[in-house]
């Protein structure tokens, strides 16, 4: 091999290492941004404060505000979709199945509707969803950003553990099999008991 096909060979597997280096540091650093926002936030006069997480609200398709923190106590699977994304409405039908299955066991999904209330109201009129709907614009795009979707992406899908803390991420749909695994392996596990 020629000695300028050598330097472009170790310029590419330099490169190459870089680049997985970079995405491993950027995965790794949102999932603790993630947990981070997710800490509790202690103060003297109060010192176990709720969580950040806990303290986002958005609106139901009514126009009343919904807490997040009513769901504190449960593993909570949040998933930011829109009525424009396919992949988000392919996987719907996994999640209502999931909500009814294992909802006695402490699990809940939220649907966070990165979209306006035209278009949500009608989808779910025409669609069985057995878990709460959430929307908004900004305040949802902000809120993802924060638990780690830096690309804006949808759909995106987090797991809360009973404690606020949280367990994991999806970008991209989350097929019904890795869904299932992963939550029942959370329900089984001492993460989704707080302990």
């Amino acid at each position: 091999m020629k000695p300028a096909h050598l330097g472009f060979a170790a310029l590419a597997v330099l490169a190459a290492t870089a680049g997985y280096a970079v995405h491993q540091y950027s995965a790794r650093a949102q999932l603790e941004r993630a947990q981070a926002l997710a800490a509790p936030v202690k103060t003297l006069a109060q010192p176990s404060a709720p969580t950040a997480l806990f303290d986002w609200s958005f609106a139901d398709v009514a126009g009343k505000s919904q807490p997040l923190s009513q769901w504190r106590g449960k593993l909570v699977v949040l998933n930011f979709w829109a009525t424009w994304c396919p992949p988000c409405l392919k996987e719907i039908p996994a999640f209502v199945e999931l909500q009814q299955r294992l909802g006695g066991q402490g699990l809940q999904f939220v649907g966070i509707a990165l979209d306006e209330v035209a278009a949500v109201e009608p989808f779910l009129k025409e669609h069985t969803i057995n878990y709460p709907v959430l929307l908004g614009d900004q305040d949802v795009a902000r809120f993802m950003t924060e638990l780690g979707n830096q690309i804006g992406a949808l759909p995106f899908t987090v797991v809360v553990g009973r404690d606020g803390k949280v367990l994991s991420m999806h970008q991209g749909e989350w097929h019904a099999e890795d869904a299932a695994k992963t939550l029942e392996g959370y329900l089984a596990g001492p993460a989704a008991s707080g302990k």
